[in-house]
């Protein structure tokens, strides 16, 4: 199986060199980066990365995460598509680990790692724990447990809905419907940063708000004002 990683940046500059670091030893065939408009040294970085890297290359599209994921699945040839964020590394091996839990089980979908932080106080690891946790009793992931999907499947569901926030929960939950859904045990690393810059008990609290209030019919578009960009 041919896996596309394709990764959304916007002004990554201090994320993204070890997220790069890390896609050699993730075995994947095709690496995507879809760049939303950065004014940092992201797209230098990202070029430096593409020159050096056979399988690699970076394009531009207009801004919104889900609308660059969308772009990247649109120009790539994988029959996997793997979601990564620019902050989040992947285990190594991560392409032949995919491949195994698709095979054993042809009728599945796509899925998702677990997840743990950069961080390892234990605000980090307790809410890893309960983020993994939580989604393997649901099924629904985040964008920082690095999502992965037939690519048949992603184009028969319309790809991401371009919505500001959301778009990963509204995805996988549309995927755990098309079909059976895998939790990986390994883990990708994604940054702490959100926690660190806002506080670990106010940003869970307001993690929870907002996924109450979208289940509860709010639109993603006046959730976003509650949400802040941090880099």
């Amino acid at each position: 199986m041919a896996i596309t990683v394709v990764i959304p940046t916007l002004n990554e500059e201090k994320n993204l060199p070890r997220t790069l670091a890390r896609l050699s030893a993730a075995a994947l065939r095709e690496i995507i980066i879809v760049d939303g408009g950065s004014t940092d040294s992201t797209v230098s970085l990202a070029e430096e990365f593409c020159a050096r890297t056979f399988n690699a290359r970076i394009m531009t599209s207009s801004r919104g995460r889900a609308r660059q994921m969308n772009e990247g699945a649109k120009a790539s040839q994988g029959e996997i598509l793997l979601f990564l964020h620019a902050d989040t590394q992947l285990p190594p091996q991560a392409g032949p680990i995919i491949e195994l839990a698709l095979s054993k089980h042809p009728s599945t979908v796509g899925g998702h790692f677990n997840v743990r932080f950069d961080n390892s106080s234990v605000w980090g690891q307790v809410i890893s724990f309960f983020m993994n946790r939580r989604s393997r009793l649901t099924g629904i992931a985040t964008g920082d447990q690095a999502l992965f999907v037939r690519r048949h499947v992603f184009e028969l569901l319309g790809g991401f809905s371009e919505i500001p926030l959301m778009e990963d929960i509204e995805f996988s939950s549309r995927m755990q419907q098309a079909g059976r859904t895998v939790a990986l045990r390994d883990a990708v690393v994604t940054s702490f940063r959100r926690w660190d810059t806002q506080g670990p008990l106010r940003t869970i609290l307001l993690m929870w708000a907002l996924r109450f209030l979208y289940w509860a019919g709010v639109s993603p578009h006046r959730l976003k004002k509650f949400y802040a960009t941090i880099r």
